[in-house]
């Protein structure tokens, strides 16, 4: 690909995540007009330099409520874009999401875990549940890389994938067990695993801003190395890199990345699948181009998809796990059956 049409397709992510942050904010129970949101969002960068057409309400709306939010679908989508890109490169499989090695499990056991045995304390629940959801997803990838290493030295992608689904499964056996147990909180447990950004203003978003910044910065500096490892270990150890280091550091920033993401948002599924496969589809197969348009359009993805989980059926709100689900579901077919057409 021509450095002239990789500038076109980031320009393309650039606006993807500019028209995603104005709908966003524009849409909702009550309506504003994009080109007034623009101009707010304008007057608050420019510290009041260039008026605003929004009255007092509106402005609290969009600036406490709405900003906060669509912000974190932003950084939620593009950690977990960008995750998945990463593992694809990394175990050379399209199929690969950021779950892959126990992430999704561990966290919802960690999240699961508190709602059903914390204090009867709602004020420190917002704060207990992301922490051991964190706390869940990085002890299950632990898990996996102790069990997967375990004669094999990482060797084998696929003893660490098969690490990751007996680790995942340890945690479904007990997170069901806990379910049993505490019925009564059923309910509440499965609203945070079908995924929710819900905000209470910029916490979450501070919050999960140094994970992505360590994630982006690690995994879009290896994206060349990613390349060379996609033609075998042999080879890139020839031209003087290691494999196996690379692929370690790599797993690791995307799972932290992962984590984080999960932590303030619940389980969302797919996204890690859709936006790297379909950049692959149209903009080539070199992730020196598909790490970076994955954040940005797995950014513009969820901020979109977020949109018509809370507009749907305003004033009620879909969880945004079920509309990810509802495009991801058929993609992954598509997948499937393309991968075992093009199977040797």
């Amino acid at each position: 690909m021509t450095s002239r049409l990789r500038l076109r397709w980031v320009l393309a992510g650039l606006v993807a995540v500019a028209v995603a942050l104005v709908a966003g904010l524009a849409f909702g129970p009550v309506s504003l007009s994009p080109v007034d949101v623009v101009t707010d969002l304008v007057h608050h960068l420019t510290g009041g330099a260039v008026p605003t057409g929004l009255s007092a309400r509106d402005d609290a709306i969009l600036t406490q409520l709405r900003l906060p939010r669509v912000v974190l679908g932003l950084l939620v989508g593009a950690m977990l874009a960008l995750s998945g890109g990463c593992y694809q490169g990394v175990f050379r499989n399209p199929l690969a999401d950021p779950y892959l090695l126990g992430v999704a499990a561990g966290a919802g056991l960690g999240a699961t875990t508190v709602i059903v045995l914390r204090p009867g304390s709602s004020v420190t629940a917002p704060l207990l549940v992301p922490l051991a959801a964190f706390v869940g997803a990085l002890a299950a990838v632990a898990g996996t890389y102790l069990l997967g290493a375990a004669g094999s030295r990482f060797r084998s992608t696929v003893t660490l994938i098969l690490a990751g689904v007996a680790i995942a499964a340890f945690c479904t056996a007990i997170q069901t067990y806990l379910l049993q147990a505490h019925s009564d909180t059923i309910q509440e447990v499965y609203s945070w695993l079908l995924g929710q950004l819900t905000t209470s203003g910029w916490h979450e978003v501070l919050m999960l801003l140094p994970y992505v910044a360590v994630t982006s910065v690690v995994v879009l500096a290896q994206r060349r190395a990613l390349d060379v490892l996609s033609v075998g270990d042999e080879e890139a150890a020839s031209l003087g890199l290691h494999p196996q280091r690379i692929r370690v550091v790599l797993i690791l920033a995307a799972t932290l990345g992962t984590a984080a993401a999960v932590a303030v948002s619940g389980l969302i599924g797919f996204v890690g699948i859709i936006v790297p496969h379909a950049v692959r589809l149209l903009a080539g197969s070199s992730y020196r181009i598909i790490l970076p348009l994955s954040l940005l359009f797995g950014a513009a993805f969820l901020a979109l998809a977020d949109l018509l989980a809370r507009t749907v059926q305003a004033p009620a709100e879909i969880p945004i796990g079920v509309v990810t689900a509802f495009f991801g579901a058929p993609f992954f077919v598509v997948v499937l059956r393309t991968t075992k057409r093009v199977a040797p």
